[in-house]
């Protein structure tokens, strides 16, 4: 199994780079007051690369990277140089402070402790050292430990924080959820108590009048049925308001479109429908939407066009669909069509999509509607 080692993160790199570069500016600059013998020190510059390459992973291992600094410095001394350079302070303080910041408390203070006291018995700089500079350094590395100790604890304090905020947002959803189910159920319960009792008796009054006067008034039966269609609706309505919001219910399309005329089989029109083109499934926005614009349309006619011959026609092309509704009925249907709200929301939902919508008379007589309905590509229909 290959060792797979963790990508330095950006700023990590940045580190590593900056701490590099201030160690080849010593190399070309400061080399003689090192004890170097000339200015510049070339061989000095793979030294500051690697010092600044092992800290690009002193997030993913900062035990490596300390120790592998704290070797860098011994090494160093090893030459015979007794100051420290600049680049290596820093390499030194950052390697203390990832040890805090990256790792449990405890195995951060083991390795942190167990630093400052090899520093402090002089076996990185191979001489004892005064008590001062042992304070000095005790300090120094100590507080730079400690930095990343408190930057570890603002991290897990912030953590949590964030934790308990998406847990409250979560609580406040689903309390909101909840509560708007508890409302839907309160409508659901008063429209049936009052709309569907008062629609149940219309049907019930209007079959008792049918009855009363043979049972041949083929207004009343009209009326009885689409009461009895409307109480039907009513209660998919209903059960809509009552089940959870994230469960769809199957809304009605232009495959439906059949069972629409066959609710005006009562009236004085002559629906025929006529289908051309490939069928494709439609968006349920779109077909429902299309639904409801031939929907408006029948009720229209049936409205005002009186006795008459209504044409349905839905052509499907290859980036829209045309629906077409004309009857040869009363003209005087298309001034109560064109100044009602039928035709506006027609009309609407026509351009809630992106089509177009054209209405009125025609010249032989009766009223035209013509939808033009874009459609993005679906999958044909078996």
């Amino acid at each position: 199994m290959a060792l797979r080692i963790p990508a330095p993160s950006r700023s990590d790199l940045l580190i590593g780079a900056a701490v590099a570069a201030v160690g080849i500016l010593e190399a070309f600059t400061s080399a003689t007051s090192y004890g170097a013998a000339q200015n510049p020190e070339l061989w000095w510059i793979p030294q500051a690369l690697i010092a600044g390459a092992v800290l690009c992973f002193r997030r993913t291992s900062p035990v490596i990277v300390f120790v592998a600094t704290v070797v860098i410095q011994f090494l160093w001394h090893r030459q015979g140089y007794e100051m420290c350079q600049v680049h290596q302070q820093i390499a030194l303080l950052i390697a203390f402070h990832s040890l805090g910041a990256h790792l449990s408390w405890k195995r951060g203070a083991v390795w942190g402790l167990g630093g400052i006291f090899v520093f402090d018995i002089g076996a990185v700089d191979m001489r004892p050292l005064p008590v001062d500079e042992i304070i000095f350094l005790t300090v120094l590395f100590g507080f730079a430990y400690l930095t990343g100790v408190g930057l570890r604890a603002w991290l897990v304090r912030a953590q949590k924080a964030a934790r308990q905020a998406a847990l409250a947002e979560v609580e406040r959803e689903r309390r909101a959820t909840e509560a708007v189910a508890a409302e839907r159920s309160r409508i659901a319960r008063e429209l049936h108590d009052v709309v569907a009792h008062s629609v149940s008796m219309m049907v019930m009054q209007a079959a008792a009048l049918r009855r009363a006067q043979g049972g041949e008034n083929p207004v009343l039966a009209g009326i009885e049925q689409s009461g009895r269609d409307a109480v039907n609706e009513l209660r998919v309505m209903l059960g809509a308001l009552r089940m959870p919001q994230d469960e769809a219910l199957p809304q009605p399309g232009l495959d439906m479109v059949r069972n629409l005329i066959s609710t005006v089989s009562n009236t004085a029109l002559r629906v025929t429908l006529t289908v051309t083109g490939e069928p494709v499934r439609l968006a349920p926005g779109l077909d429902l939407s299309a639904y409801r614009i031939v929907q408006e349309a029948l009720t229209n006619a049936v409205k005002y066009a009186g006795e008459a011959d209504v044409q349905i026609k839905i052509t499907y092309h290859p980036l829209s669909v045309t629906l077409e509704v004309t009857d040869n009925g009363k003209a005087a249907g298309a001034g109560g069509l064109s100044t009602g709200n039928g035709l506006i929301g027609m009309r609407e939902r026509a351009e809630l999509f992106g089509g177009t919508l054209d209405a009125g008379p025609r010249e032989e007589g009766g009223f035209r509607v013509c939808a033009v309905l874009p459609t993005s590509p679906g999958v044909v229909l078996v």
